[in-house]
């Protein structure tokens, strides 16, 4: 759990520092939107090619080896001099990430064997998974009131050392056999990078600045090299990626929910932090320390669920917690500038609750389903499409949050502050009161649009799943 801690946290854990970053390597616009986003779209693109190449070499070696250059890569994002170095650094760090995510997960199918402590090993893992998003902005924010940017990545280094000097004692070595150790498919593992970075990029592109003709161009791009690679899988003899795992429910229907979950997970993220800050005024230290409070239900959520799951159908809990999640993405749907915080906050830790319940169970139910000498290529899947349903998340819900936003805002207030909440803040008082109100109203709607996803997923999670999952 100690590289996967480090890992998610890495996701946010600039959000605070780019300003000092700015301040110090003086990036311009591009350079600063890459050096968030490089590590993400690193990751995602790199999970699948990993995952599958810790089945045939050994996870525990790719492990180790992913910590190595995560502990590298960090010295060197630390000490970088300039933009581009930077860059290039967090890139590396895509590249560390990639190597452990996959193989932490692949390693819990094969260090737990009984499925009743599989299951709570991976509720475990979830429950570390979605704290570690929540943290990094925490830690980002503490260790910038003392030291300087390149603090937040140097705290990754006691961990990964500690890992790199108990991992060959305390973790077995494990690798695929069979078809899973076969010979590497280096073309296989460019197409996916190929197919994933273009599809992650135009998604986000999208979720920033809306359609365009270079967003879409990626996307399409990406997708007709996805289809390419799933053709040379096919007809592989020895594939990364057993598509015959994808035409099993318990497998194919678990990554589905999954990805609808990450979906509404990460993209009304965004629109709770803008509303801590931008419209109730909180500093950016005291909104990242009120939206931990949603966490609590993960650690109530995710056992309770798995105790569930040991007395009844899984599909009948994992469809109940996405009901859950939308009676609190409905919640927020009501939200209005009177609405007090104690209400916002409990209506997160209600959507939280309900979403880490069920993905806790898609997680295990997924890694059940896949062979041991397959649990890196499926574990990597897994995670590809909650990257994947994190960016349309950002995508969706981000555009229909703009629409509702501009269509809100008085035909009186002026252009840039009809455009976007950050825009209207430098704003006289009516038109940011007019902003605030507004962006009110697109949360409701972003929440609402949550809902539904959550209904659907509720409803493949019965359809799909139900007697399929027994206790």
């Amino acid at each position: 759990m100690l590289p996967l801690l480090l890992v998610s946290m890495d996701v946010s854990v600039l959000y605070f520092a780019i300003p000092s970053i700015a301040a110090e390597l003086h990036p311009g616009v591009n350079a600063q939107l890459w050096i968030l986003d490089i590590y993400g779209f690193v990751l995602a693109g790199l999970l699948v090619t990993m995952g599958a190449l810790g089945d045939r070499i050994g996870r525990r070696r790719v492990l180790l080896g992913g910590a190595a250059l995560f502990g590298a890569a960090s010295v060197a994002a630390a000490l970088a001099g300039s933009a581009g170095g930077l860059i290039g650094a967090r890139a590396l760090l895509g590249v560390g990430g990639a190597c452990l995510m996959p193989s932490t997960l692949a390693m819990i199918r094969t260090l737990f064997r009984d499925e009743a402590q599989r299951a709570r090993a991976v509720t475990v893992w979830t429950a570390v998974m979605a704290s570690g998003i929540s943290l990094g902005p925490i830690l980002s924010g503490a260790l910038l009131e003392h030291f300087w940017w390149g603090s937040v990545f140097l705290v990754n280094l006691p961990a990964m050392a500690l890992l790199l000097l108990l991992g060959p004692f305390l973790l077995p070595a494990s690798r695929g056999a069979g078809a899973a150790a076969g010979r590497f498919d280096r073309l296989s593992a460019v197409l996916s990078l190929g197919a994933m970075l273009p599809v992650v990029y135009g998604v986000k592109e999208f979720a920033k600045d809306g359609w365009s003709g270079g967003a879409a161009l990626a996307v399409a791009a990406g997708l007709g090299v996805g289809a390419v690679f799933v053709r040379r899988q096919s007809r592989a003899a020895h594939p990364m990626v057993d598509l015959s795992l994808l035409r099993l429910p318990a497998y194919g229907g678990s990554l589905l929910v999954n990805m609808l979950a990450m979906c509404v997970t990460v993209g009304f993220a965004v629109f709770l932090t803008q509303h801590l800050q931008s419209v109730l005024g909180q500093s950016p230290l005291e909104a990242a320390l009120w939206s931990l409070v949603p966490s609590a239900g993960v650690m109530v959520a995710a056992p309770t669920a798995a105790a569930l799951a040991g007395r009844i159908d899984r599909a009948y809990v994992m469809a109940g917690g996405f009901v859950v999640a939308a009676a609190g993405f409905g919640w927020l749907g009501l939200v209005d500038l009177d609405t007090p915080l104690w209400a916002v906050l409990t209506a997160c830790v209600g959507y939280v609750a309900g979403l880490v319940s069920a993905m806790t169970l898609a997680n295990e139910l997924a890694l059940g389903a896949a062979p041991t000498d397959r649990a890196g290529a499926a574990a990597a899947v897994l995670e590809s499409g909650q990257e994947l349903g994190g960016a349309l998340g950002m995508g969706l819900l981000g555009a229909l949050g703009a629409a509702v936003y501009t269509a809100s805002m008085p035909p009186w207030t002026p252009p840039p502050a009809r455009d976007s909440l950050a825009a209207a803040l430098p704003s006289p008082g009516p038109v940011l009161d007019a902003a605030r109100a507004a962006f009110t109203e697109a949360v409701g709607a972003a929440a609402l649009g949550a809902a539904a996803v959550s209904l659907l997923a509720a409803a493949l999670s019965y359809g799909l799943l139900r007697k399929r999952t027994g206790a």
